[in-house]
């Protein structure tokens, strides 16, 4: 999938990964819609890169069709990578008791479902797309995490999320197969993104030296070049890429 003049819908493209993976799309030619909660950051990075904003709740069916309509009327759709996500911490049972499950819905509605409420709305335009060369139609990129696997004290509900959307990503591939469209998740590891910048500089630090190789956060420069790949390599579909510098969580 060539990314030159193509379209692209970026969800989460406002800040952290979503915005290094639209900034690298936008360096390469590609038309870049940005889907985003934070309309501020949203329209500033899409005024920067050349794009276009649409304030989207991804959970929202109303609001995903609204990106995609805007992603089709630029061009042909090309690639959807979801990069929306939220990262609450809270155990099973706590000092202040049960974990609360409201907490836990609305996580499972926001990384899981919304994925999986713009993987399908954008599929069904990327099945209209007259195909490449290739026969392809279009590529789904969506986000899960080590958590997915390596699921650390605090985290049973984001681990959770992330673990359907790495169930997933093989039965959507299968799915589209016959319409040409590929489905792949990256499951990154330890990164430097806004979420983690509010943690105390000693803990960034800690989590940095437990990377075997390399002993850093990664960057989204390090998950928009992997997107990249993605995009240009059709053999990658159905699986899940851990993009972590060898790293497995310790429980806490």
């Amino acid at each position: 999938m060539q990314i030159q003049d193509r379209v692209f819908i970026v969800t989460g493209g406002a800040s952290g990964l979503g915005e290094g993976t639209a900034r690298m799309l936008a360096a390469h030619g590609g038309k870049v819609v940005i889907a985003d909660m934070q309309a501020d950051k949203g329209e500033a990075v899409a005024r920067d890169i050349g794009g276009a904003f649409v304030r989207c709740d991804v959970s929202s069916e109303a609001d995903g069709q609204a990106v995609v309509s805007k992603a089709t009327s630029l061009g042909k759709l090309a690639g959807l990578v979801n990069c929306a996500g939220i990262a609450p911490a809270e155990k099973t049972v706590g000092k202040n008791g049960a974990h609360s499950l409201a907490l836990y819905t609305k996580t499972i509605t926001v990384n899981l479902i919304g994925s999986f409420n713009m993987i399908r709305l954008a599929a069904e335009a990327m099945s209209r797309n007259e195909p490449e060369a290739t026969g392809e139609r279009g590529v789904l990129i969506s986000t899960a995490s080590v958590a997915a696997y390596d699921g650390q004290i605090g985290q049973a509900a984001y681990a959770a999320s992330k673990g359907g959307i790495v169930g997933m990503t093989l039965p959507i591939a299968r799915d589209l197969a016959r319409s040409g469209i590929r489905n792949m998740t990256i499951a990154p590891g330890i990164f430097g993104t806004p979420m983690l910048f509010g943690m105390p500089q000693e803990v960034q630090d800690t989590l940095a030296a437990g990377v075997p190789f390399p002993s850093r956060l990664g960057t989204p420069a390090d998950y928009a070049k992997l997107v990249k790949h993605i995009l240009e390599n059709d053999m990658l579909n159905g699986e899940v890429i851990r993009l972590d510098g060898a790293i497995r969580l310790a429980p806490r």
